[in-house]
């Protein structure tokens, strides 16, 4: 309440001063020549009632005539009438004035949002960040996921894996198979309970990609929602690698999730300022910052994306025989499949494993891409541009 007696006290303040010149009565400029006149009269009586010239009985009436007529004189020259345009410039300029301050404070403001000092909003915050939704109750929440379309037999082959695997729940790759093809299926929830199960059989073994895999699993389940079980996930990443870019990407959005906009940034700029190659959480923190920052009462833009692309792939190999250059660049592009299937990434990625795989002559592995990174990006034009672009270059375009 006292903020808004204040912003009231001091729109009243500088409309007040903006206002008053105009309804201000203009100022006379200089005497009326009939005062002055009068004026000059009544001296000239007073010198002719000194010199005798003039009767002291005379020089009554005459100085009372003049005085009367000095007075009417004065009347007509002091009053003036105000003017009804200045009146009406005062009463445009206030209502512009007004709706103009009112304007900025909806577009800036935050209308309806009650008084609340840093401290209570960090306390807000951090109770929020105790009590928030399970990762069960976010994704009961969370929108419907649409399926994606593939052949019977494929659809066929994973319910028998669905079967299979249980039965041997010791075998961490039929785990492992089962992960990443409910993944496949759009199945984020069943993936990431798979997934546990692998992070669970490989026990002090664990990788730092496994449990980066079980976070993204998570959080796509969730609509991007960073549950307390995701935010384990990111710290055990953290205490591993402490470094590591999709640990603090995912702490970064449960502090943007939970109001606290000064840690997202200061996490955020933490990976994004170090011009890696663009990944997948990268690609999302580049997104959210500028929000956050603008939240946190200061601005900043990231520096560009960084990309690995196939050209620098085969700059990397310059100098080898044939067959080394060749088994450098199945390397690298059987790396980024892998890393694709696994975590996903960006579309430029897409794109570049395409190219990648046409340059090396598989084909068939080219359509694959292809076909599945189109079912992923379908909403966006621009990225189905990309992938067309793409698709001439490996030489399948349709």
């Amino acid at each position: 309440m006292l903020f808004w007696i204040i912003c009231f006290l001091l729109t009243c303040i500088v409309g007040a001063v903006v206002i008053t010149p105009l309804i201000r009565p203009p100022f006379a400029q200089g005497e009326d020549p009939q005062v002055a006149l009068y004026k000059a009269q009544l001296e000239e009586v007073d010198r002719d009632v000194a010199h005798d010239v003039l009767a002291a009985e005379d020089a009554e009436r005459a100085k009372t005539d003049i005085a009367r007529r000095l007075l009417a004189a004065s009347g007509q020259a002091t009053v003036t009438t105000e003017s009804p345009l200045n009146r009406g410039a005062a009463v445009a300029v206030a209502a512009v004035f007004l709706l103009a301050s009112a304007g900025v404070y909806v577009k800036l403001g935050a209308p309806g949002y009650p008084d609340m000092p840093r401290a209570e909003r960090i306390a807000n915050g951090d109770a929020f960040r105790e009590n928030r939704p399970t990762q069960a109750e976010a994704v009961a929440n969370a929108p419907d996921i649409a399926a994606p379309d593939f052949p019977e037999d494929y659809i066929e082959s994973i319910a028998q894996l669905r079967e299979i695997v249980p039965t041997r729940p010791d075998e961490i790759r039929g785990w492992e198979l089962l992960a990443y093809h409910e993944s496949q299926m759009r199945n984020y929830t069943a993936a990431a309970k798979a997934q546990a199960q692998v992070i669970a059989l490989k026990g002090n073994g664990v990788t730092v990609d496994d449990l980066v895999t079980q976070a993204d699993l998570y959080a796509t389940a969730a609509d991007g929602y960073v549950s307390p079980e995701t935010e384990m996930l990111a710290l055990r990443v953290l205490q591993i690698e402490p470094e590591n870019i999709a640990g603090r990407y995912y702490l970064g959005a449960l502090y943007d999730q939970t109001d606290r906009p000064d840690r997202a940034l200061q996490l955020w700029r933490s990976i994004l300022d170090r011009g890696e190659a663009e990944t997948f959480h990268l690609a999302l923190a580049r997104r959210f910052v500028g929000d956050v920052a603008m939240r946190a009462g200061t601005s900043y833009t990231p520096p560009p994306a960084t990309n690995v692309a196939l050209d620098d792939m085969l700059d990397a190999a310059e100098g080898a025989d044939d067959a080394g250059q060749a088994e450098m660049i199945a390397g690298m592009v059987s790396r980024l499949a892998d890393r694709l299937a696994s975590q996903g990434g960006p579309i430029d990625e897409w794109a570049r494993l395409i190219v990648a795989y046409g340059v090396q002559g598989q084909l068939d592995d080219a359509r694959a891409i292809l076909a599945e990174a189109r079912d992923v990006f379908g909403a966006s034009d621009t990225a189905l541009a990309q992938l067309d672009e793409a698709a001439q270059r490996a030489g399948i375009a349709e």
